[in-house]
């Protein structure tokens, strides 16, 4: 996270919340009051008080500002984290919330508690945006015990592509063919009402960058939306909770000096799909041709025998590669999202022109004729 000034949160009474000196007040999820209350109710600590908090770091983005907090206990605290992360919505200028975040909100509130294994960061708090108030989510701090591998775009090491591939298979194992996915968790049609709208999108994006899209690959584009309905139907088993922007970035991966496994964050984006979908994001969309010629096949092996060893069946490793590129091929569809949604060009351009390399090398134009 970011460097910023600190700020100290100064509670004269610790267990009474009622006399509070600060020069700069925190946001209410942020008080000692608020604090205490949320980690009670999580389990993360007993009768113990936050007596002090201070800001370690802030980073502001257009649609959250997220805090590092440390926090001082009075008495002994055992256990009780000594610092939380608090990711929070922003106000507009009449006080009402920006943006919901029902999303990442509803994934800590129902999806990460019932999550056999550590994957996802623990969740002391999951709050919804109201009236006059931004959501919030209090998160386990990573920081000290976990470390991203590489600064964007360089890929991490192949052993570490393996631990986290291995990640993905438990996290997607646990959810897999789930009875609860599209009835009380997640929607099972908003990939569908999401491909239903790309005609448009691609249209609007071939009158902006048209010089990026030759006739050859218009064609491709055409052909997908025409027979969208048809490959529609070749995925309706096998689904899972996706994380939908499963970049390796988004991985955070254990310090050697701790026994933890690896974390994945930021579920903004998570729906019901095709595991393949995250694979195919971190390889097939982000490698250059001769990294994933090299790797991509062993970590799907490896993805496929952790699956196996998690309990999933009647999904064989053919099964797999044949979603893997139906997986690919509906990925040239990202860059254009990402074009039309004003992405810069350095993002979303990589990723066609990488995405467009991988379709070629699976063969996956064979899947539309």
């Amino acid at each position: 996270m970011a460097a910023a000034h600190l700020l100290r949160h100064t509670v004269e009474n610790p267990c009474r919340y009622g006399s509070v000196m600060t020069t700069d007040p925190l946001p209410r999820p942020a008080d000692a009051e608020h604090l205490t209350k949320a980690l009670r109710r999580s389990g993360a600590v007993g009768t113990v008080c936050v007596s002090n908090v201070v800001v370690m770091s802030s980073l502001k983005k257009l649609r959250s500002h997220t805090l590092r907090l440390h926090l001082d206990y009075e008495g002994p605290a055992g256990d009780a984290p000594s610092s939380v992360i608090l990711k929070m919505g922003h106000l507009d200028s009449a006080g009402h919330p920006s943006n919901t975040n029902d999303r990442e909100i509803a994934f800590y509130r129902d999806i990460a508690p019932a999550l056999p294994a550590r994957v996802v960061p623990h969740c002391f708090e999951a709050i919804d945006a109201a009236g006059g108030t931004a959501w919030h989510l209090l998160l386990e701090d990573l920081t000290d015990s976990h470390f991203i591998a590489t600064a964007w775009p360089l890929p991490p090491s192949l052993e570490q592509c393996e631990s986290i591939v291995q990640a993905w298979a438990r996290f997607h194992a646990a959810w897999w063919d789930h009875p609860r996915l599209g009835v009380s968790v997640g929607d099972a049609t908003s990939w569908e009402r999401h491909l239903g709208g790309f005609a448009e999108r691609f249209e609007c994006s071939t009158d902006r960058f048209g010089e990026f899209m030759p006739r050859e690959r218009r064609d491709l584009y055409e052909r997908l939306i025409e027979q969208t309905p048809l490959l529609l139907g070749r995925t309706r088993r096998n689904l899972t909770v996706i994380h939908g922007d499963a970049h390796w970035w988004n991985c955070f991966l254990p310090r050697p000096v701790n026994r933890e496994g690896v974390r994945f964050i930021d579920w903004e984006s998570w729906h019901i799909g095709t595991a393949t979908m995250d694979l195919a994001y971190m390889m097939a969309m982000l490698w250059y041709p001769d990294r994933r010629r090299r790797m991509e096949r062993p970590l799907l092996d490896l993805y496929h025998a952790e699956l196996l060893t998690r309990g999933v069946s009647g999904y064989d490793r053919q099964a797999l590669g044949d979603d893997y590129r139906l997986s690919a091929l509906w990925l040239i569809t990202r860059p254009v999202a990402q074009a039309m949604n004003n992405i810069p060009p350095r993002v979303w351009w990589n990723n066609l022109e990488r995405i467009m390399l991988a379709v070629d090398d699976l063969g996956c134009r064979d899947l539309l004729s």
